[in-house]
């Protein structure tokens, strides 16, 4: 890899291509940006099948590894992540509809309650909140309908997902190194960078969404042992509560509890408080085990990184919007490293933050640099040569 120039005197030397080459970036951005989150989808897929990926090529050519490791995913992972989403939309048009149509027994819901020490007197409370709860119905109703209206969408982009996986696994390597070559950055920060933001796709990926998923599932069994409505439902949205600080299972147990107990079920309401426990608290196993002692997120990145991704990405938010905000405070602290050649207060440093190496456990891919003995660095050659090369 050849040395790159100063990056202020190449854009004073080249002023012309400089302005090109911004301007082409622009419009490869507005290319990307109809099918945006389904392209990200597609890189948080590659970040984490990469070692699958990795593991067949020593077996197979990487044009086959990755074919496989495309097929896999779809029948793994995308066919029943649809089926599920499509279940829990049935089943809260199912609950919105009994609500609206008046299916729900009033009264026995209230006898029950009243057994069991809770006079609640259901119709005036929904009278006092019926603007609100018509809303909320709406709102679901509408966000229903404009999914399954979306479906054609949908369908484009999941193939749009398939060929970035299938891309990123065959070319990835060379595609990191292809960029790490023609940014106008220098060795070590882009090195940092690198590093950094593995690390948070680590943290995103693995202690926020995985944890989420293994206690939706823990919690999504308890209630259907115990006779719940709607499990799928309700499973999916305790894996969205539970990627929020300070919410996590609490939002779905602690109702599914007190309707057992409405129901004339006091045991099986008691059984599901303390299951519910036992899953809330079993994050602070869980994280530990999968990622380390501690996480790259603060609560106030996680909480507006899912809001504000969700609004942004739509759903790939939920795991891109943390690492988007984390990988801007660390892209700061790089540049104000660089122009006062100081250590930041609170900078991912080596050593620091997730004890589990992503770069081995997630296989990130190998750095376009290699150090030697006397710490020089070797540089590869054009990644740009290997780019029109056939895989």
């Amino acid at each position: 890899m050849p040395d790159s120039p100063e990056p202020p005197d190449w854009i004073v030397e080249q002023p012309g291509l400089t302005v090109f080459a911004l301007l082409s970036g622009l419009l490869a951005l507005f290319v990307l940006l109809p099918y945006l989150q389904y392209v990200l989808f597609g890189v948080v897929l590659a970040y984490i099948l990469l070692p699958v990926q990795r593991r067949l090529e020593q077996y197979i050519r990487p044009t086959f590894a990755a074919i496989t490791v495309v097929i896999a995913t779809l029948l793994v992972v995308l066919i029943p992540l649809v089926y599920v989403i499509s279940v829990a939309v049935r089943q809260s048009l199912g609950l919105v509809r009994s609500i609206r149509q008046g299916e729900i027994d009033v009264e026995t819901v209230e006898g029950a309650l009243e057994t069991n020490g809770y006079a609640v007197d259901l119709v005036d409370l929904y009278e006092s909140n019926q603007g609100r709860i018509a809303t909320a119905i709406q709102e679901v109703t509408s966000g229903a309908i404009g999914l399954v209206g979306s479906l054609p969408s949908m369908f484009i982009g999941l193939t749009v997902t398939l060929f970035v996986l299938f891309a990123l696994l065959r070319d990835g390597e060379r595609l990191v190194a292809w960029f790490q070559w023609v940014l106008p950055i220098d060795d070590e920060i882009l090195d940092e960078l690198s590093t950094g933001l593995d690390r948070l796709m680590w943290a995103s990926v693995v202690g926020n969404v995985a944890v989420a998923a293994i206690q939706a599932v823990m919690l999504g069994v308890g209630l259907a042992i115990a006779g719940v409505p709607a499990v799928v439902f309700l499973t999916v949205a305790t894996f969205v509560l539970t990627l929020l600080p300070l919410v996590g299972a609490f939002g779905i147990w602690i109702p599914a509890a007190a309707y057992l107990v409405a129901m004339g079920r006091p045991t099986a309401g008691a059984a599901m408080t303390v299951y519910g426990l036992l899953v809330t608290f079993s994050d602070s196993y869980l994280r530990p085990a999968l990622i380390g002692r501690t996480s790259a997120f603060n609560s106030a990145i996680v909480v507006v990184g899912i809001f504000g991704g969700l609004i942004a990405f739509g759903a790939v938010g939920l795991f891109i919007g943390p690492v988007v905000l984390g990988g801007a405070k660390l892209t700061l602290d790089c540049f104000a490293r660089a122009r006062t050649d100081q250590p930041i207060a609170g900078a991912i440093t080596e050593g620091e933050g997730i004890d589990a190496g992503p770069a081995e456990s997630a296989g990130e891919p190998e750095s376009a640099t290699e150090s030697d003995e006397g710490g020089d660095v070797e540089t590869a050659a054009d990644p740009d040569d290997d780019l029109r090369s056939d895989s």
